[in-house]
């Protein structure tokens, strides 16, 4: 497990805007921070060496590229072996469908989030792709009528200072 690293409130408001627009300039970004453009600059290098910040990433609607369906497959994989799952997780993520992969506890062993065109194509990649693998035992489908964005993901804060 990765360590955290110390951020004051400068860096908690620098990664709060950029997560919301990750387009943000350097020069708006500062004067929204109240600090120079080159102190915010150094600021946001620090965050990205440190592994605070990872990378940006460009969000696409998936239903105006032609896929307007998708799911959540839930996948049981026996034997739930490190030799299967390596190869296993390498074809999921490799799939054009695919837009996430979990490894989960319980008695599903991934999560799979999926963007296909219709039902068909659904029944295919379920029936093609995973039923069709010998190590996987069972999958379950569920249809994603909706999804919403959340807020800018922050460290917990300090125990008391909710009160405040």
């Amino acid at each position: 497990m990765a360590e955290s690293v110390a951020l004051d409130p400068v860096d908690l408001h620098i990664l709060r805007l950029l997560q919301n627009d990750a387009r943000t300039t350097y020069r708006d970004l500062a004067a929204e921070v109240g600090v120079a453009p080159s102190t915010c600059l150094d600021r946001v290098t620090r965050l990205r060496r440190s592994g605070v910040i990872l990378g940006h990433r460009l969000a696409l609607d998936p239903a105006r590229l032609g896929r307007g369906l998708q799911a959540l497959l839930s996948v049981q994989v026996r034997p739930h072996r490190r030799e299967l799952i390596g190869p296993f997780v390498e074809r999921i993520r490799a799939l054009p469908e695919s837009r996430a992969l979990f490894h989960l506890t319980g008695p599903d062993d991934y999560l799979v989030h999926v963007a296909v065109t219709d039902t068909a194509d659904l029944q295919r990649l379920v029936v093609d792709e995973f039923t069709s693998r010998r190590e996987v035992a069972r999958v379950e489908t569920r249809l994603i009528f909706q999804q919403w964005d959340c807020g800018p993901l922050l460290p917990p804060m300090p125990v008391g200072a909710q009160d405040h």
